[in-house]
């Protein structure tokens, strides 16, 4: 019993600890390298920003590969699979339900049809559970064609597209003036971790590597707690990645979604929705996989039990999201509700199936 409250006690405050840090200096410090790199908005919301939000998830791939002789390397993909299940019923369904969206085709047709490509890609690496080279050049490969379109977007779709970052940045700030205690809470803490980050706009170099460190630190002790969580009550480390990590570590992006769709920018927070989950998919596991093959050997297995049904749960989930998006291009509230049941009957059916 100390085993779980402590395991469960240790993966609430990491998570709580890491959207600090990605929201408050890593994707600032992020943003101020678009800026110096005179990125456009959208292709440095793609990557760079991406990136950031991405960045627990990320590193968590990366450390289930290189730590334990890669014995807990399922948790990584497990986490990113189950986040982009949160991502795509919980975050636009929350955000219809605040306020329902109306949607532009560009999204409809530039994001969500990348992503169903990159889901397709997932769908081939754990049909044989094996992870070669090829296959991960693959993932880069498509997310460096997702950039390029990005890039060349306004030459064949006009039309101005905002700063995503900027104003959700912008409505975040004042959402926490509004949260009382949470904000004092949470500036306090920001404080103390500023005295290693410095300030994220003018030192964002130092911002940028200390949260990398940071981050890493507590996606290990996330890892490690989701194991110890998981044996203390007898279930596969990978229902724990997929429900609770992929859950903990989406929150902030939700939080984020949330604000933004309450301001009548719905499509947005769809998009980013959308957005992060291509970058998971293709960069999340695509790097480390690669990463790991090339420094510890030339094949990668993975366990195809459970992940093979949550993946292809995972493009269930993004055919009902293109169904209701192309219903007179908007998601309305009763839309957002069957998101949010959805997500529900999925979280239940991967526990009973533990």
């Amino acid at each position: 019993m100390i085993t779980i409250v402590v395991s469960l006690s240790v993966i609430a405050l990491s998570v709580y600890l890491l959207s600090i840090i990605t929201d408050e200096f890593f994707i600032v410090s992020l943003d101020q390298i678009a800026i110096r790199l005179k990125l456009p908005h959208n292709v440095a919301g793609a990557s760079l920003m991406a990136m950031g939000s991405s960045a627990p998830e990320l590193a968590i791939a990366l450390l289930a590969l290189f730590t334990a002789g890669g014995a807990h390397s399922d948790l990584g993909i497990a986490t990113i699979v189950g986040s982009a299940v949160f991502n795509i019923l919980v975050i636009t369904g929350i955000s219809a339900i605040a306020r329902p969206a109306n949607v532009s085709w560009r999204v409809i047709v530039r994001d969500i049809v990348m992503y169903i490509i990159a889901v397709a890609i997932l769908l081939v690496t754990i049909s044989d559970g094996v992870v070669t080279i090829p296959e991960t050049i693959l993932y880069l490969a498509t997310y460096v064609v997702y950039l390029f379109i990005l890039y060349q977007w306004e030459s064949f779709a006009p039309g101005k597209e905002e700063d995503v970052v900027e104003i959700i940045e912008e409505e975040l700030a004042d959402e926490h003036t509004r949260s009382g205690i949470y904000y004092r809470i949470t500036e306090a803490i920001s404080r103390v971790i500023g005295l290693a980050m410095g300030n994220a706009k003018r030192n964002y170099v130092r911002a940028f590597f200390v949260s990398i460190a940071l981050i890493s630190v507590l996606s290990w002790f996330l890892v490690e707690n989701a194991v110890a969580f998981a044996e203390a009550i007898h279930i596969s480390p990978v229902i724990v990645a997929l429900t609770i990590l992929a859950a903990g570590t989406s929150v902030p992006d939700a939080f984020a979604s949330l604000v933004v769709a309450r301001q009548g920018r719905g499509e947005m927070a769809i998009a980013n929705a959308v957005g992060s989950n291509i970058f998971d998919i293709l960069v999340g596991l695509g790097l480390p996989w690669l990463l790991a093959l090339l420094f510890l050997g030339d094949t990668i297995t993975i366990g195809t039990e459970g992940l093979w049904t949550s993946a292809l749960v995972l493009l269930g989930t993004v055919v009902l999201l293109f169904v209701f998006l192309t219903t007179n291009r908007k998601l309305s509230r009763w839309e957002g509700w069957i998101l949010i049941g959805a997500y529900v009957v999925y979280v239940l059916w991967v526990w009973v199936q533990g």
